[in-house]
């Protein structure tokens, strides 16, 4: 569908029973579920779809073993159950992976091996695989590449790993394969209070076109995530903040430094965090931090401190040290937490998600992660349903089913390799029919993908395919600049519209170390 066409939709509808602000995992999930309990849902996206923090994880579903030593078991078991759902959901997309913690010290195998045995317990028929100790043999053998001077063994544990721009995607077409009308690229610049009708109106602009819109719906969502309270202050200028915002910093490097299929956990870093050294598409991802930051820009940049942690941290497990020369890119996710009390870090804060219901009659949510998206999506909904918004109807056995393109089988093709025609799943024979198929562009990327990324996913800007459809910037920030031009031709012929190279040109700068 044109983007000319979806916009007339939007238009045409007398009114929404649900208006979604946000198309990150949160907005995402929440209009998905309301779509198929047979709502009429409408999601407007102010930048691209994941284009926040829901691209810029660490690429894991996870129960949360951090949270075993906060004594959080509920939301341990919580975490646990949902990974293993999304996992059968978008199989192609989401898969175990194992996780190799080593140990340089007599007394912390011991330790740790009891917390992950106690995750296993707690993940129970959800489990992925069994925790199991190894000698320093074998815990080489898994990752190498790991410093073996002082290494004395290891655990190994299972968790999920996903590939999470194009599962927020995924969310979207099958969001609107349920029949709610979803457009990126439209800022909501307004909400008012329900009138006489009991009907929000939903004030927005296309920033492709410059044509403003106008929706009227019954129950208003705000799912902006760390945006969140942007949303709510137009309204009420003096609510109190929802977000204490923080940043994590991911740094990229080629997966030579540890040639293996399995992750890397270092349990304790000098700030108290975990590092993670994680395979994914080809390349390695090491991250995280967890700095406190004040303002919300659109693409975050890493503070130089932040970087240098990551890379002496990964120098004191690693046999080869990474400088600054070998980083192929390095990108910034902001967390939306739950805002702190004076004198709490933001490590410490909470990841479950936080409703509220706001003095305009809007729903907002923040918080949680990835894995627990269902989770909040149905707490949402249960919201709107006790706020009077929306009636209640029960949840249909299509909560739990494959999403659009589940490819059964698929964790076959590992989401360690490098990205491939695999990650479009069951839509990979409606690509290779497309011209252009047999023209590479670069790391994988294909004529056809990009003219698919425009017709069927909403593409409409050579961030929205090389960021996104396509995780060029996310995995080599100067390769992606190379193929900018010749995916901006395809996009202005598939759509009409100024694919912004340039812009996408100056993004790629600001993904690399000088």
């Amino acid at each position: 569908m044109s983007r000319q066409t979806l916009l007339q939709e939007l238009q045409a509808v007398e009114h929404y029973d649900l208006t979604v602000v946000g198309g990150g995992a949160t907005g995402l999930g929440v209009a998905l579920h309301a779509a198929l309990r047979g709502h009429r849902v409408a999601l407007l996206e102010g930048h691209d779809f994941a284009s926040g923090t829901s691209s810029r994880s660490t690429k894991l579903l996870h129960g949360g073993v951090r949270y075993l030593a906060q004594g959080n078991m509920g939301l341990v078991r919580e975490a646990l159950r949902e990974r293993s759902v999304v996992m059968a959901m978008a199989p192609h997309l989401a898969q175990p992976l194992a996780f190799v913690m080593p140990s340089y010290n007599a007394w912390s195998t011991p330790l740790y091996a009891l917390g992950l045995k106690l995750y296993d317990v707690l993940a129970g028929t959800a489990g992925l695989g069994p925790t199991r100790w190894l000698n320093r043999h074998a815990t080489l053998a898994a990752l190498p590449g790991l410093r073996a001077a002082g290494l004395r063994n290891g655990v190994q544990y299972w968790d999920g790993q996903f590939e999470d721009a194009r599962l927020a995607l995924t969310l979207a077409q099958t969001a609107a394969r349920a029949g709610a009308l979803l457009l990126n690229h439209t800022r909501v610049t307004a909400v008012t209070p329900p009138d006489a009708q009991g009907l929000h109106t939903v004030h927005a602009c296309d920033a492709i076109s410059g044509r403003t819109l106008v929706l009227r719906s019954r129950a208003v969502v705000n799912a902006t995530g760390v945006w969140v309270d942007q949303l709510r202050t137009q309204s009420a200028p003096d609510a109190q903040r929802l977000v204490s915002p923080s940043q994590g910093v991911h740094v990229v490097v080629d997966q030579r430094f540890m040639p293996t299929r399995q992750a890397l956990l270092v349990p304790r870093t000098r700030d108290g965090r975990v590092l993670f050294a994680v395979p994914w598409l080809g390349a390695l991802v090491l991250g995280t931090t967890d700095t406190p930051r004040t303002d919300l820009p659109q693409d975050p940049e890493p503070f130089a401190h932040e970087v240098d942690f990551i890379l002496q941290e990964a120098a004191q497990v690693l046999q080869q040290p990474i400088t600054r020369q070998d980083v192929k890119s390095v990108w910034v996710g902001l967390r939306p937490l739950v805002a702190q009390q004076a004198g709490q870090e933001t490590k410490a804060l909470s990841r479950e998600h936080t409703l509220v219901r706001e003095a305009n009659g809007m729903i907002s949510i923040t918080g949680g992660k990835w894995t627990t998206f269902r989770v909040m999506a149905e707490d949402t909904l249960a919201a709107c349903v006790a706020a009077g918004a929306l009636p209640a109807r029960a949840a249909p056995q299509s909560l739990r089913a494959p999403l659009v393109g589940a490819l059964p089988g698929a964790a076959a093709v590992s989401l360690a390799q490098p990205p491939g025609p695999h990650l479009y799943g069951t839509a990979q024979a409606d690509v290779a029919r497309l011209a252009g198929a047999d023209q590479p562009l670069g790391m994988g990327l294909t004529e056809a993908m990009v003219r698919f990324a425009a017709r069927e996913e909403w593409a409409i800007t050579v961030e929205d395919v090389l960021a996104r459809r396509w995780r060029a910037l996310f995995l080599d920030a100067r390769e992606a600049r190379r193929m900018a031009a010749a995916v901006a031709r395809i996009l202005q012929a598939e759509t009409g519209h100024d694919p912004q190279c340039a812009a996408f040109e100056a993004l790629c700068e600001r993904y690399t170390l000088a």
